[in-house]
């Protein structure tokens, strides 16, 4: 598996790929590259494609950059992804973006310490520290999200059950 300094080029190479796939024009020259035809000849379609490391004109492919890959998306699918990953350290400008990147952190915490578990506002900040730099932001917008209940004392912090 690789390390966490090791996944930006991997997830690099395949979210390129899963782009270049939903364009037509480029997912036919991703083709007739494999097929060893050669890049096309259009310099829209060439350019991008140049960017595939792993994919020669000729059709020769790099098989080690493609394990790679394949490893990289294996771990971030497995439950260790989030022991690879930096946590944010800034968090979306727009109110309806930052309010679910902190809906999701918050799930994400009640799913790893209990569904049913009440915390307190500390424990909840040193779970949404591992996440994110600004916890109280996210702690707030979880909040205003009705993702997060808080006691009237703000003392405790629970899921909120969906309607």
């Amino acid at each position: 598996m690789p390390s966490s300094s090791d996944l930006a080029q991997p997830l690099g190479r395949a979210r390129m790929l899963f782009a270049m796939l939903s364009a037509p024009a480029l997912r036919e020259g991703v083709a007739r590259m494999l097929l060893g035809e050669g890049a096309p000849a259009e310099p829209s379609v060439r350019g991008p494609l140049s960017q595939l490391d792993w994919l020669q004109d000729n059709g020769e492919v790099q098989l080690e950059s493609l394990r790679e890959t394949t490893a990289a998306l294996s771990l971030m699918r497995s439950d260790q992804a989030i022991l690879e990953v930096g946590r944010l350290d800034g968090m979306p400008v727009k109110t309806e973006e930052s309010r679910e990147v902190s809906a999701r952190i918050a799930r994400i915490v009640f799913e790893r310490l209990g569904e049913d578990r009440a915390l307190t506002e500390s424990e909840l900040n040193a779970a949404i520290a591992m996440f994110a730099a600004d916890v109280a932001l996210v702690r707030r917008d979880a909040v205003d999200a009705g993702v997060l209940t808080r006691s009237a004392d703000g003392a405790v912090y629970r899921l909120a059950r969906p309607a």
